[in-house]
């Protein structure tokens, strides 16, 4: 198994909301999280670091092995750093309302299994297919799927960026968790909704099928999306899943 990632302000913010890393707990099995924050200056900011650091330092004193035990693991612990960031929004005026999306994917031996809130993205590449593999909860989406609009419509409506879940409100978080098996030489994308506004699903495919370093397909990702406007911080975390390829 082989993991890039990259982020990126993009080319019209004054600064870069998205945080993503990856980590190890005490079973040597990884963790990988990608957020996009949201709310004033230096809120976003401060919101996504702390769900990722938050989550990962759980992460790190945990012993999970296997699917079976983190779903409910995810579930408490999103909820508490849910509740961390609500607080510290309360604490400090200047930071109320912040919040983040968050989408995370526990990796083991021949499964992993994902939670996720908000609007960035999971994509599973196998057989030459890509398959979104989450459920945006955004106000569109939901405009999409009770057909009030269509999905051409979706990408240009001007409540695009409302959400209607995220990490950082008062009470309690609703997280979607889901397992999936994955064989060799399959793909797993993380991204911020500044990917997948600006290259196009068969594009994203087509980066992630080419023959190059991971590290570069993920570079290439983000250029793209600069190149077609930039318009949001673009976060990509990318995973092969097979045997690692020196460059």
């Amino acid at each position: 198994m082989e993991i890039q990632f990259q982020s990126d302000i993009g080319r019209r913010r004054q600064m870069n909301q998205d945080y993503t890393n990856v980590f190890v707990n005490q079973k040597q099995q990884s963790l990988a999280i990608l957020a996009d924050g949201m709310g004033g200056h230096l809120a976003g900011d401060v919101a996504s670091k702390m769900a990722v650091n938050g989550l990962g330092v759980a992460w790190e004193a945990s012993d999970i092995s296997e699917s079976e035990k983190v779903a409910q693991w995810f579930i408490q612990q999103i909820q508490k750093e849910n509740q961390k960031i609500y607080h510290e929004g309360i604490e400090h005026p200047e930071m109320q309302g912040m919040g983040t999306t968050l989408v995370c994917a526990a990796l083991f031996e021949d499964n992993f299994t994902l939670a996720h809130v908000g609007d960035s993205r999971a994509y599973f590449i196998h057989d030459q297919t890509i398959s979104q593999l989450t459920d945006d909860h955004s106000l569109v989406n939901e405009l999409v799927k009770s057909g009030e609009i269509t999905e051409e419509m979706a990408a240009v409506h001007p409540q695009k960026n409302v959400l209607t879940r995220s990490v950082g409100v008062y009470g309690t978080v609703e997280v979607d968790v889901s397992h999936h098996t994955y064989q060799n030489n399959d793909y797993l994308l993380l991204c911020s909704d500044g990917l997948t506004n600006m290259v196009s699903e068969e594009r994203i495919l087509s980066i992630i099928e080419s023959d190059q370093p991971l590290t570069a397909k993920t570079s290439q990702l983000i250029g793209e999306a600069n190149e077609a406007g930039g318009a949001d911080n673009i976060t990509v975390l990318l995973i092969h899943f097979g045997e690692e390829v020196p460059e």
